[in-house]
């Protein structure tokens, strides 16, 4: 599928779909819990599909139904492995997550996981390790760390310690070890992304799980917890906000995003301090977040807690006056794709001047020109690459624009009820 997108004025009011990241975490919790639980206003995208397959595998009863109120009849913290293969599609999150509800199964059968090309590029290595300290079993099938991998319980507690280069390694393990026999203690030695631990955290303390958190250096769990089910809503999605507060600031006349809630602790929240930092116009009111387009100037972000934004981030970049660093953002590298690489090369075909960092990037004010782009199947690089279209006299078609199914199917959708001039072919 092809995304093609033109010069646009953006108006209006939009109100941002739920998120990704607390809807697999909703669905993993409910399935644990024992009893009937609601997801009010859940996502349902690629990812969030996934999630719900996988949980059905592990033996959870999930009615989606009712788009706007999914019921979860939960499991108790039974898992029993099933026989097939359970594919997480594009899901990192829903792969190393369910890895840990995996490791709770009594022993003897193994839960197999894989998922398609870019999740069996992705490591798990280090999840497998610290499982595997806590009592489980764990096998890469193709002994390289990474999906296929073949999981057996049970999960006992104990003491690990983890590098958590993405915070879905340490997020798995704070959801799983609660329902482990005994106490865990988890030692980190690295730490990316500590906003996406917060969420986890902020999901367990509405759960009533007794834990003790040294500042994220340390965490120790207690044992023989049990999860409840409980009637809750999703909050709105700050990652696909992302694209509507960079596309407002660069060419918006006026445009208010509702259903926001900053007391969340999503970490891309942070994007409207670092559009603020560049001089945009972003007011917050009772009924949400107003942005106004106008010029912005280069600074300095570092992006370590958000390297979901680092796409829209970037082309923001390319239209603002001077040199913006974008750093401290490795683990970029490591998402569905190399985002610093290909965003990089897919600024520098529209013309950008680019400097490519271990850690990120250094993007310059450029005269930017039409192109044909690629997307490289990643959701997040096809929807930034459809902003900086908007600032182009002649249309951008990004390839591989089926990509936005995986978090924002309605994307396109919302982007044209505010002037945005785009469309899909194929």
């Amino acid at each position: 599928m092809q995304l093609v997108s033109r010069k646009s004025r953006l108006k209006g009011r939009v109100s941002i779909p739920a998120s990704k990241s607390h809807t697999i975490r909703a669905v993993a919790i409910a399935s644990l819990a024992d009893g009937e639980s609601v997801i009010r206003n859940p996502l349902w995208s690629g990812d969030t599909k996934a999630g719900v397959r996988c949980y059905r595998a592990l033996g959870a009863e999930i009615d989606t139904a009712d788009a706007h109120a999914w019921k979860v009849k939960g499991t108790a913290g039974r898992i029993v492995p099933p026989e097939q293969t359970i594919d997480v599609l594009n899901s990192g999150t829903t792969l190393r997550v369910a890895m840990g509800s995996a490791a709770l199964a009594e022993p003897g059968p193994a839960t197999t996981f894989t998922g398609d090309e870019q999740i069996q590029t992705r490591s798990v290595g280090p999840l497998m390790q610290s499982l595997g300290d806590l009592g489980a079993r764990c096998e890469s099938l193709k002994h390289n760390e990474k999906a296929p991998v073949r999981v057996w319980g049970r999960l006992k507690g104990g003491r690990t310690s983890i590098a958590a280069v993405t915070s879905q390694y340490l997020s798995s393990l704070l959801l799983c070890t609660p329902l482990a026999a005994d106490d865990t203690d988890i030692d980190i030695t690295l730490l990316n992304e500590p906003g996406y631990v917060q969420m986890t955290l902020d999901w367990l303390d509405k759960q009533g799980i007794q834990y003790q958190n040294d500042a994220m250096r340390h965490f120790h769990v207690r044992g023989g917890q049990s999860y409840k089910p409980f009637d809750l809503p999703v909050p709105a999605d700050f990652s696909s906000a992302t694209f509507f507060l960079c596309g407002a600031a660069l060419f918006g006349d006026e445009v208010t995003l509702a259903e926001l809630d900053f007391s969340d602790s999503q970490p891309d929240k942070a994007v409207v301090d670092y559009l603020r930092q560049m001089g945009a116009d972003i007011t917050a009111a009772e009924n949400g977040i107003t942005v106004k387009g106008g010029s912005l100037r280069g600074v300095t972000l570092d992006m370590n807690a958000t390297p979901d934004a680092l796409p829209a981030m970037a082309v923001t970049a390319a239209f603002a006056e001077g040199t913006t660093r974008l750093v401290n953002v490795a683990q970029a590298r490591t998402k569905e794709t190399d985002r610093i690489k290909c965003m990089a090369e897919e600024l520098q075909k529209l013309g950008a001047r680019v400097e490519e960092l271990p850690d990120g990037l250094v993007v310059h004010h450029s005269k930017l020109r039409a192109v044909h782009l690629d997307g490289r199947s990643d959701h997040r690089i096809v929807m930034a690459l459809s902003l900086a279209a908007m600032g182009l006299d002649e249309p951008c078609t990004i390839e591989t624009a089926e990509a936005m199914k995986v978090t924002f199917p309605e994307f396109v959708s919302l982007m044209r009820a505010l002037g945005a001039d785009m469309e899909t072919r194929g």
